[in-house]
């Protein structure tokens, strides 16, 4: 009887484990999705940044930082949904880069709990090791989108001058 006991824990135990897996990846999966919304407009300024250098300066009005000329630039010439051109792509990018992280993370805190304190918490250097290795694996997994995702937002901004200019 203690036999099937063990099995049914061992299944439990596995099923538990997927469950989090899933768990770990969809919460990093989501939050990605929000903070690639967030922060889309200032991506869309690198990537311009990247691509066509620096704006040109207002000569009449006073000189501003760089990221409030270029959202102004932006609203001024495409209206605000120019400031979410290229989310698409920023969001592909970001649902598997969250979600490797938030598992790898949370594999890698498990593999080391041993290492945690008679509280059952982790140490700092612990919690460290599991963060970097979290981050590495994640941009060894992900680098490659990171590339396309930069040029299909270059694309769209050759698309949308193209557009306008002709």
């Amino acid at each position: 009887m203690s036999g099937g006991g063990q099995r049914q824990s061992s299944s439990s135990s596995h099923l538990q484990s997927t469950r989090d897996f899933i768990c770990h990846a969809g919460a990093g999966a989501t939050a990605g999705a929000i903070a690639a919304t967030f922060v889309c407009p200032l991506d869309v300024i690198k990537t311009r940044l990247q691509v066509h250098g620096l704006p040109k300066a207002s000569q009449s009005g006073p000189r501003g930082s760089v990221i409030i000329t270029s959202l102004q630039n932006i609203v001024k010439n495409e209206g605000f949904k120019g400031l979410y051109r290229g989310l698409s792509p920023t969001i592909i990018a970001l649902l598997p880069n969250w979600a490797v992280y938030f598992t790898v993370y949370e594999q890698l805190k498990g593999l080391l709990h041993s290492h945690g304190d008679s509280s059952g918490q982790l140490t700092i250097g612990a919690n460290m090791v599991a963060a970097a290795g979290a981050g590495a694996a994640t941009a060894i997994t992900t680098n490659p989108l990171w590339v396309v995702k930069t040029r299909l937002q270059a694309m769209l901004l050759y698309d949308a001058l193209l557009l306008k200019y002709s």
